[in-house]
């Protein structure tokens, strides 16, 4: 569970559990790499087909 911690009865900042902040950060990158590949893919040029094992 989040906790906001206030000053003046303004929040100065939350608190969340570890497990919480990860799983933003998880999320951040996923969005990141998603805007990445979509910029990739309007650039113009041919898009690759790889299969997971060629990786």
């Amino acid at each position: 569970m989040a906790v906001a911690v206030l000053n003046r009865n303004e929040p100065a900042f939350y608190c969340v559990p570890a497990r919480a902040y990860e799983e933003l950060m998880d999320l951040v990158d996923d969005l990141e790499l998603g805007r990445i590949a979509d910029a990739r893919l309007t650039d113009g040029q041919e898009p690759v087909r790889v299969s997971l094992d060629a990786l």
